[in-house]
């Protein structure tokens, strides 16, 4: 079930405006009632009206114009076509991005470096303050100040406030179904070590997170990347076909708001997923760790609300919301319980107290949806402001995913831009980008790439932008007038 709470009023009045702007009711150019009128013919207050117009100029919908009130802005979204949906090979992958997802990463040890290819919350994002106070708490709380080992299973604590928070999305979890991991690519890892051996095939979407990518290859296994849809994520036809071959042996998807094209699947496409692995009895690892960060006013079901036999292991953790240095995450492995929790006690023995710790006492003490609820809106806006860049800046053609929550963008250029060949371009001017080539084993995705909206929005952000949209406007123009 989905714990609702209302908006705030403003937020309500907001929202529906923005609807009617979306919906193009309200068309750009088109002047909006002024505050006086909304307030007479609704029984408003002038502070509601006007924080929703504040809220809507935020959102980069709406602008002002002096002693003239508020027009609407070109929604950006409306501008940009969506990326196609990916037509992967149907055979398994053997190219290997391994190289350059390490030059990427080697990108963060450069402070001059606009990061636009990692996804993670910037340090204005969190609550370091407040952190830094759960730590000397946890320390004066746990025995010996948190030194000694924890149970392997981890802190009952952490896990039972981890099922009570998971009830908003509908989950019954209790603090005996979690295990605590050191953050969510570890409680992948362990899934994958559970339910698969080297040489069995595994089935995820393309493009796929490189770091998924990189854990199955490590472990020997075959992957085989399905159809994947920009808005709806995995195409449910692909897969039918794909579970009707019985060569699948897992299944590992991200369900919400896709790593790196932000899809999400609706929930008619969860539940046929999920009736679909019961039928064939192959295992689906989901990897929700967007999952927290929607940007509509209810968090999104799972997969593993609509799992009856056990066959989904639910992983997350905090990495992308609160602190990704914590290294704190769980994974919920239904039926695999067992074998999970030997694979930790092999692999790791406990996991670390105090950080666990915070995090209890974070979501045990309301912090941690007081922080999401900011950064929430703080991801929304630059979503906005960034698709309105690339809208403004990119060249003719690009097409650019509509993510309703999470960090990440999947830009489509003309296919006679390389973005690798861009990303070297981009970073003798210090700005980073996560090129297509990094999400998928096979020859494709070239003239993608993916951009995080996880940095603040400023004057100085959207130069970078502008930067990048001009490397690649030459980039397309030079290889046309080759032609």
């Amino acid at each position: 079930m989905n714990i609702q709470s209302k908006p705030f009023l403003y937020l309500q009045i907001a929202d529906r405006l923005e609807k009617q702007i979306i919906d193009e009711v309200l068309k750009a150019g088109d002047k909006l009632p002024s505050v006086r009128m909304l307030c007479r013919e609704h029984g408003l207050s002038m502070s509601t009206v006007t924080q929703a117009y504040y809220e809507l100029e935020s959102r980069s919908l709406i602008e002002t114009r002096p002693r003239s009130g508020y027009y609407v802005c070109i929604p950006p979204v409306k501008r940009l076509a969506i990326p196609e949906t990916s037509s992967p090979s149907a055979i398994n992958g053997l190219l290997t991005p391994d190289d350059l997802v390490s030059q990427v990463y080697m990108d963060r040890e450069d402070p001059k470096n606009t990061l636009f290819s990692l996804g993670m919350p910037h340090d204005d994002f969190l609550p370091i303050a407040k952190l830094n106070k759960g730590l000397i708490q946890a320390m004066r709380g746990l025995p010996a100040s948190g030194t000694s080992y924890e149970p392997t299973q981890g802190n009952e604590d952490l896990r039972r406030e981890i099922a009570k928070w998971s009830f908003g999305w509908g989950a019954d979890f209790s603090e005996k179904d979690l295990i605590t991991t050191a953050g969510c690519i570890n409680a992948i890892s362990y899934a994958l070590m559970a339910v698969s051996n080297p040489g069995d095939t595994i089935a995820i979407e393309s493009p796929a997170y490189f770091g998924i990518l990189q854990l199955a290859k490590s472990l020997g296994l075959n992957v085989l990347e399905l159809p994947t849809n920009a808005i709806t994520g995995i195409e449910i036809e692909a897969l039918k076909k794909a579970l009707a071959s019985n060569k699948i042996k897992v299944c590992l998807f991200v369900s919400n708001f896709n790593n790196p094209c932000g899809s999400s699947m609706p929930d008619e496409h969860k539940k046929e997923a999920v009736r679909l692995l019961e039928h064939y009895h192959v295992p689906l690892i989901e990897d929700d760790i967007h999952g927290d960060l929607y940007f509509s006013n209810n968090r999104p079901t799972t997969c593993k609300t609509y799992d009856e036999s056990g066959l989904v292991l639910y992983c997350n953790s905090i990495s992308k919301t609160l602190a990704p240095g914590y290294r704190v995450g769980w994974i919920a492995p239904g039926k695999f319980k067992d074998q999970v929790l030997k694979l930790k006690r092999y692999h790791a023995l406990s996991s670390a107290p105090l950080t666990s710790e915070v995090v209890s006492i974070f979501l045990k003490n309301g912090r941690y949806e007081n922080h999401l609820r900011k950064l929430r809106q703080s991801l929304y806006h630059n979503s906005r402001k960034y698709i309105g860049a690339i809208a403004d800046y990119f060249p003719e053609g690009t097409r650019v995913s509509q993510p309703q929550g999470g960090y990440f963008l999947w830009v489509e250029l003309d296919k006679a831009v390389n973005t690798v060949d861009l990303y070297q371009q981009a970073m003798k001017q210090h700005i980073s980008i996560a090129p297509g080539r990094m999400f998928t084993l096979q020859a494709q995705f070239d003239h993608c790439m993916r951009l995080s909206f996880g940095l603040p929005w400023t004057s100085s952000l959207e130069k970078k932008l502008q930067q990048l949209g001009k490397l690649a406007t030459n980039i397309q123009g030079a290889s046309s007038s080759s032609l």
